[in-house]
């Protein structure tokens, strides 16, 4: 995927074209495409700014998304819980279907971490946020 170009870039671009020069011309000036010129342009009129969208999928989306709450309860009720046993249980009470994987990344974005101590015996903690004790 590539990278967008830098603000200061786009800004010259729709500044030249606001100038009176032709988008085919900025882009020329500015080694980019005729697209690229022309959709900067439309941007910068609709809404005027020329920063780039956020790229990727929103936060918090996809099918755990609104049930993260009870998901995060459920471990903060029983931190022992297995990731497979998670599953069935959110398969089970709310008919959703998770890997045990994907349940695993949204505990630890929650800031969850595993810990095993010397008898092999694991706790599930949140970490420390900074700023909160």
């Amino acid at each position: 995927m590539s990278r967008a170009f830098s603000s200061d870039l786009r800004q010259r671009i729709v500044d030249a074209i606001s100038d009176g020069i032709s988008r085919r011309a900025a882009a020329s000036i500015f080694k980019v495409s005729v697209a690229t010129a022309v959709r900067l342009k439309q941007r910068s009129d609709r809404t005027g700014s020329v920063e780039p969208s956020r790229r990727g999928r929103r936060s918090g989306g996809g099918k755990l998304g609104p049930l993260h709450d009870e998901i995060i309860g459920k471990v903060e009720a029983q931190p022992d819980i297995t990731m497979p046993d998670l599953a069935i249980w959110l398969e089970t009470h709310h008919g959703v279907s998770a890997d045990p994987s994907n349940l695993s990344k949204l505990l630890c974005r929650a800031g969850f971490t595993y810990k095993k101590n010397t008898a092999g015996i694991g706790t599930r903690t949140r970490r420390c946020v900074q700023g909160t004790r």
